[in-house]
């Protein structure tokens, strides 16, 4: 990744945020969706380029194509699934990669196919990788001196409430700790 490519992100979650974070520690432009302006700004401190609130702009990849001045973004993580893979098919540059990690909106979608095929773009599911990856990545994390964001810490008897926090939205990671 290089200052001349792009990341969109999806959320403010903690994967989200590892992608904005790895993104800038590569000098790439880093693009933010969220329902929050709050959030938003919160991005813009970690070093994102933009923030697009989707709620305000449902039809946040005409902004992306906006910002990017009609070419579309390198990289997208898409973490919402259903209707919004569509958006970022159209949000996406030619040659284009979405990695689909999640799928808040809904397990399945309708694809339109034409753009997939004339921008000849590649949507790879991620999921857990081997071992061998895990590390490579914890090892670049720490050349980068990338740390996760927290937003919360929960004792292990207050699990509950870590998990009401999480289904809330959180900005970041939500850890339980398990013993003090």
């Amino acid at each position: 990744m290089t200052s001349s490519q792009s990341v969109l992100v999806q959320g403010t979650g903690g994967v989200s945020l590892f992608g904005l974070q790895i993104g800038k520690a590569l000098g790439a432009q880093v693009f933010v969706t969220s329902s929050s302006d709050e959030k938003l700004e919160r991005t813009k401190a970690l070093g994102a380029n933009a923030g697009i609130n989707y709620t305000r702009t449902p039809d946040w990849e005409k902004e992306v194509l906006r910002l990017t001045e009609n070419r579309g973004v390198d990289q997208i993580l898409e973490v919402v699934g259903g209707k919004n893979l569509a958006q970022s098919i159209a949000a996406i540059k030619p040659g284009g990669q979405i990695a689909v990690i999640g799928f808040l909106e809904s397990l399945s979608s309708e694809l339109p196919f034409l753009p997939l095929i004339v921008k000849q773009i590649v949507i790879r599911g991620i999921v857990t990788g081997p071992r061998r990856a895990f590390e490579e990545m914890n090892l670049l994390l720490e050349k980068l001196q990338i740390r996760p964001i927290i937003d919360a810490v929960y004792p292990f008897a207050d699990a509950p409430a870590a998990y009401e926090h999480l289904y809330r939205g959180a900005f970041g990671k939500i850890v339980i700790r398990v013993r003090d």
